[in-house]
C-alpha cells in the first residue's frame, strides 16, 4: 500500500522534474510564463529562480502565499481563471512559452471536471513550441502529451506541447 506521504513525495518530485523539463525545453521561446494557482508559492518560487528573460505571471483568486513567494503586483492577475484566462488571451494572444497549473484539491472527480472546464481556456494561450505542465490530466485537442522525464512518477504530473 502506498501511503499519503509517499503520494505527496511522488507529486513533489514529479512536479519539480516536469517543471525543470518544461523550463529547459522552452528556454529559447520569448513569450511569458503563466503560473495558474499560487497557493503557498513553492512552484512560483522555483520557477522565479530558474526562468530567465521571461515574465512570470501568476493567476490567482487571492494571494495568500509565503512572503518570499509573493509575485509583484504588476505580474499578478487576480480573479477566477474562467474569466482571467479569456482576458489573458485578448491581452497576450498565443504567446505563452510555458504554463504551469496546480489547481486541484483532494477530490479527483472535482479536479477532473475543473481540468475539462479550463483546458479549452488554456490551450489557445500557448505559443508554438510552448508547453503546459499540470498536476492533473488535461483535455486538449491540439496539444501533444509528452513523455515524462525519468525522475517523474507516472500519473503525478502531465506535460503537453503545442507543435503547430
Amino acid at each position: 500500500m502506498i501511503t499519503r506521504l509517499d503520494l505527496f513525495i511522488d507529486r513533489m518530485v514529479s512536479q519539480r522534474a516536469c517543471l525543470d523539463f518544461g523550463i529547459s525545453q522552452t528556454a529559447h521561446l520569448p513569450g511569458p510564463v503563466f503560473e495558474l494557482g499560487l497557493g503557498n508559492g513553492r512552484t512560483y518560487h522555483h520557477m522565479k529562480h530558474n526562468i530567465k528573460d521571461r515574465d512570470l505571471y501568476v493567476f490567482e483568486r487571492a494571494v495568500a502565499s509565503h512572503p518570499d513567494s509573493t509575485p509583484p503586483e504588476e505580474l499578478t492577475i487576480l480573479g477566477d481563471v474562467r474569466e482571467t484566462l479569456p482576458a489573458a488571451l485578448t491581452r497576450f494572444g498565443a504567446t505563452a512559452s510555458l504554463i504551469h497549473a496546480d489547481l486541484g484539491g483532494h477530490n479527483r472527480a472535482k479536479n477532473d471536471d475543473f481540468a475539462r472546464l479550463i483546458s479549452p481556456l488554456v490551450e489557445p494561450l500557448l505559443a508554438i513550441g510552448g508547453m503546459m505542465v499540470s498536476s492533473d490530466r488535461m483535455y486538449f485537442e491540439g496539444l501533444t502529451e509528452m513523455p515524462l522525464p525519468p525522475e517523474a512518477v507516472d500519473g503525478r504530473c502531465f506535460i503537453y506541447r503545442r507543435d503547430s
